[in-house]
């Protein structure tokens, strides 16, 4: 009896159509081979089985023995596991097969890969033909032309392989252009190779994912009219104007003492320079949030707490470091014990002051939709 074997090392045949191996019968395997060429048109494994069963069917109408074919696979990744389990795959065919005559074999491979498995084949079935099936179309020039063509209508790919090259193809002229401006070669190159070094970094940490969806979050932002967008641009302003007037007062603070500040000192000049600033942007960023929750209907009263948050914060703050800060410097705001004790309770009493009152106002004009509302419960 004459087997025609069909060998799949990697398994793209299991895989790709979830299809139970080994695979025995010709209408089998032309069923397996249609399954296949329908997930994976491009897969080299489609033409092994069609191979297969030609053969078959010319040794069917040669010789006067019986013919079967079947098609067997390994695994994906090590070859080792590849091959024990094309060696069971073939004990469970030829347990199949009910014959008294003995098997012969034809190996059907797509490449030099999947014939190492021809040991394990010979190991359990002599061999009588190996037959490696060469797509034709892949021996001349149309066929490299067709693939250039898929390779560079790959986005992933034109990017990685067209980027780096097209700036190496511009060094020449980059260095070309410079010396009519008398810029030295060497800053162009630096340059070049920062800008390779750059993308390289990119591509290698797979940033362009997050670029990608960070680029697509500020563009619904923009769609969806916000708020937010207006107000974190002006908390960012704020926050820049700031930390200027934090180091100015610093600056103020150092001319009016004697030898160097200490850490506490400068720490607190920037914090009383900086804190009534940053205080405004954590309150026009907080107050734009509100207003987008408000028109979205998802509003909570207890949101509003951020601004007075914010300001008892920026209270205690400005007090604590203005205690710290040496009396007689010109345009320095400075705090007494009695001061710092009037604005610690001052912000601790707007911060809880704030929390009770939205607690109240949640709790008797609650903002929830009606379909969050609990379900009340009837009893008969």
């Amino acid at each position: 009896m004459l087997l025609v074997l069909c060998v799949d090392l990697d398994d793209d045949l299991g895989r790709k159509t979830g299809l139970d191996t080994p695979v025995v019968g010709r209408q089998n395997v032309e069923d397996a081979a249609v399954a296949l060429a329908t997930a994976d048109p491009e897969d080299s494994d489609v033409n092994v089985l069609f191979q297969g069963i030609r053969v078959h069917d010319e040794l069917l109408e040669e010789e006067d023995e019986e013919v079967e074919v079947a098609a067997v696979t390994g695994l994906e990744g090590s070859d080792v596991k590849a091959n024990r389990a094309i060696g069971e795959e073939i004990d469970t065919v030829l347990a199949s097969l009910s014959t008294g005559e003995p098997i012969h074999a034809i190996v059907i491979s797509d490449g030099a890969q999947d014939e190492s498995v021809l040991p394990v084949i010979r190991s359990r079935v002599p061999i009588d033909g190996v037959r490696r099936v060469v797509v034709r179309q892949a021996q001349n020039l149309e066929s490299m032309y067709y693939t250039m063509k898929q390779v560079l209508a790959d986005p992933e790919t034109r990017g990685t392989i067209l980027v780096p090259l097209g700036i190496l193809l511009l060094i020449y002229p980059f260095v070309t252009i410079a010396s009519f401006f008398d810029v030295p070669g060497a800053v162009v190159l630096g340059l070049i190779s920062a800008l390779l070094g750059l993308y390289t970094l990119f591509r290698g940490l797979g940033l362009e994912s997050a670029v990608d969806d960070a680029a697509d979050r500020a563009r619904n932002v923009l769609y969806a009219g916000r708020v937010t967008i207006i107000t974190y641009v002006a908390a960012a302003a704020l926050l820049v104007v700031g930390g200027v007037r934090g180091i100015e007062l610093l600056q103020t603070v150092t001319d009016g003492i004697s030898g160097d500040p200490a850490p506490g000192l400068v720490l607190a000049a920037l914090v009383h320079g900086a804190v009534e600033w940053f205080a405004a942007a954590g309150i026009t960023s907080s107050l734009g949030q509100v207003t987008d929750e408000y028109l979205h209907d998802r509003f909570k009263w207890r949101y509003l707490n951020a601004p007075f948050y914010v300001s008892a914060i920026a209270i205690v703050l400005y007090a604590l470091s203005g205690f710290f800060i040496p009396d007689g410097i010109a345009g320095v705001q400075t705090f007494e014990l009695p001061g710092l004790a009037v604005a610690l309770t001052v912000g601790t009493l707007l911060g809880v002051l704030s929390t009770l009152t939205f607690a109240v106002a949640e709790s008797r004009y609650p903002t929830a939709p009606e379909g969050d509302q609990p379900a009340s419960v009837t009893h008969d």
